[in-house]
């Protein structure tokens, strides 16, 4: 059972989105206000679903201490204000998905149900088989992928902080080394299919990966996308 934490100060829609979660079978624990949900971050749920305007703590600042917490935890930023500003600075402190209001609760489940699959496939279903699971560590220039820890270190052994957007596009680079992939390509692998928004997230995410791990070998093809090149 997953166990997501819904933080909205609107009543009237924090019970409606807590039913259609709960309907689902996944345990939800609801909060009024940035305050008293700060105080569960060190709980660490399978995922938060944050309102941006907020009473006490705002939904920009629970964001930045919940990665500072854990990196890889997912977010959904979910706001009535300017949809392009919010999402733009929610992608920047690390969201992994973005809805704006009004929208239908259904399309919160659908969302919240595609990022749960996509972050923690197989990790709630036990341990894998060894075959299985030596397949899931790569090796990329001076960097160790871990897919089931969802972890990357460095060769003196060093945890590298990244967010769960940047290590979903790192996966998916290495996955596809010497292809040329495109923007479009990109942005539906690691955003899905029903992402609406410029292409140029990908841009700042390949900004942000290329400073946190400066071996990459990750190239620019101009005009059209990026490849990954192992050493």
């Amino acid at each position: 059972m997953y166990h997501i934490y819904l933080v909205e100060d609107e009543e009237h829609l924090r019970g409606l989105l807590a039913a259609y979660l709960e309907k689902e079978g996944w345990q939800v624990r609801s909060f009024a206000d940035g305050t008293s949900a700060r105080s569960a971050i060190a709980e660490r749920p399978d995922l938060w679903v944050l309102d941006i305007m907020l009473p006490g703590v705002d939904g920009y600042q629970l964001m930045r201490e919940i990665k500072a917490d854990q990196p890889t935890q997912p977010v959904i930023f979910i706001s009535a204000r300017d949809a392009d500003i919010d999402r733009i600075i929610g992608l920047e402190l690390g969201s992994d998905d973005y809805l704006a209001k009004p929208f239908l609760p259904r399309e919160l489940v659908i969302r919240t149900r595609k990022l749960l699959e996509r972050v923690y496939s197989g990790h709630h279903a036990g341990a894998l088989p060894a075959s299985q699971e030596r397949r899931s560590k790569l090796n990329i220039a001076s960097y160790l992928i871990d897919e089931q820890a969802r972890t990357v270190t460095d060769e003196q052994g060093a945890k590298l902080e990244l967010t769960s957007k940047e290590f979903e596009l790192l996966l998916y680079l290495v996955n596809h080394h010497g292809q040329v992939l495109e923007r479009e390509q990109v942005l539906t692998a690691v955003w899905g299919m029903d992402y609406f928004g410029t292409d140029r997230v990908v841009d700042d995410l390949v900004r942000r990966l290329r400073r946190k791990l400066p071996d990459l070998r990750l190239e620019t093809v101009y005009g059209y996308g990026y490849r990954m090149v192992k050493a």
